[in-house]
């Protein structure tokens, strides 16, 4: 069976060649046109030896995913959805400013982790995505880019692991695919311009530090642990002391001097004043231990099988207030795409849940209408 290059680093390209009786410099040659070039076909590589052109296509390949559809937002947020097999679907963002073009990449087909606000997790998980299949997301999305707006500058300065999945519940495969955004011969991204979003899996923060640190976004969305462990399940196995502590440890090998907390903003539920004082104790806490954070406060964005609101902008604003005025920079994201359902927490896809998510969230559904609505933790400081 052909080897997908799409699949490898550029240690593991050059191992590949290696097995063929080629020179390392054969496959920093191909890595180069693979990702800087689009190359999908290897008797355009001209540069290669026609020997090596001629024995590739015995034993590789490059293929990316097929496309299932398009659309277009308003505000020029362009959305993908990919099919990769078995009745699957993922989705992919790319997202335009004027100083930046982000694309938001998928790890899995689905997502193990449940959180309430997030659709992909109401859809449950199938399987986690490959190398390959994380790395096509970037090489269609960058060329295809490229050929529409006619120029062979770099369209996408920004990746972040934040589509479908829970990134570091996919680490084999995520490893790789970061190795190639970051290399010079690859996309050349700064570790700045590389994010990895994370619901809290502890073990793997440590182990990114170690491997690859790239700039961290870590889903915090409460105060205090009996709300987080209702909003974000996988909080009952990495409670929040525990997942500020790795988050310092992090922060000691990261591009960036601060770690990123996400913060979905719900109705009711943990954007009251009392929820954003808790915040500033715990922040205050754990900066005494080397915690620096930046905020960024989400606007929820609805889908029917929530049972849960956006915040309303005044009380987003009174909220961001409170942690500004203690020395917390926060800042309020921007809503983009979510006229095609492209925006944070609305990345669906099609999977073939494997997990039984649908029925485990309508229950769990169930008992928070019961309901949270403001849920303050007794011993904190407010």
């Amino acid at each position: 069976m052909a080897a997908n290059l799409l699949h490898f680093d550029l240690e593991g390209l050059a191992a590949f060649c290696e097995q063929l009786g080629e020179k390392r410099f054969r496959a920093t040659q191909l890595f180069r046109w693979i990702h800087q070039k689009g190359a999908s076909d290897f008797s355009q590589m001209t540069d290669l030896a026609k020997s090596l052109r001629e024995k590739l296509p015995a034993s590789a390949c490059i293929e990316g995913l097929n496309v299932v559809s398009r659309q277009n937002s308003a505000d020029g947020t362009i959305k993908w959805l990919f099919d990769v097999g078995v009745g699957d679907v993922i989705e992919t963002v790319f997202i335009p400013e004027s100083d930046r073009g982000t694309l938001c990449i998928s790890s899995q087909a689905g997502c193990a982790v449940g959180c309430r606000f997030c659709s992909t997790g109401h859809q449950g998980f199938s399987r986690n995505l490959t190398t390959a299949e994380i790395v096509a997301q970037l090489w269609f999305a960058e060329h295809t880019l490229r050929k529409e707006l006619k120029t062979s500058d770099r369209v996408i300065s920004n990746v972040v692991m934040m589509g479908m999945g829970e990134p570091l519940q996919n680490y084999s495969q995520l490893l790789p695919a970061l190795r190639v955004m970051l290399d010079d011969h690859g996309y050349g991204l700064s570790r700045r311009r590389v994010t990895v979003s994370t619901s809290g899996v502890v073990p793997m923060m440590d182990r990114l530090g170690q491997d690859c640190p790239v700039a961290l976004a870590v889903s915090l969305h409460a105060p205090h642990d009996v709300l987080r462990s209702d909003l974000v399940p996988l909080n009952k196995k990495y409670p929040i002391d525990e997942l500020l502590q790795a988050c310092a440890r992090y922060q000691t090998a990261a591009p960036r001097d601060f770690i990123t907390f996400e913060y979905c903003m719900l109705d009711g539920v943990n954007d009251q004043p009392e929820h954003a004082r808790q915040l500033v104790a715990l922040m205050q806490k754990h900066a005494s231990l080397g915690l620096s954070c930046k905020f960024n406060l989400i606007p929820f964005n609805p889908f029917p099988a929530s049972g849960l609101k956006c915040s309303k902008p005044p009380v987003v604003m009174a909220f961001s207030k409170i942690l500004l005025d203690a020395g917390i920079v926060t800042t309020v994201r921007k809503t983009r795409g979510d006229d095609i359902d492209a925006a944070c927490g609305q990345l669906a896809g099609d999977v073939q849940d494997r997990t039984g998510a649908k029925q485990r969230m309508a229950s769990q559904r169930q008992g928070m209408l019961g309901g949270i609505k403001v849920v303050v933790a007794e011993g904190l400081s407010v």
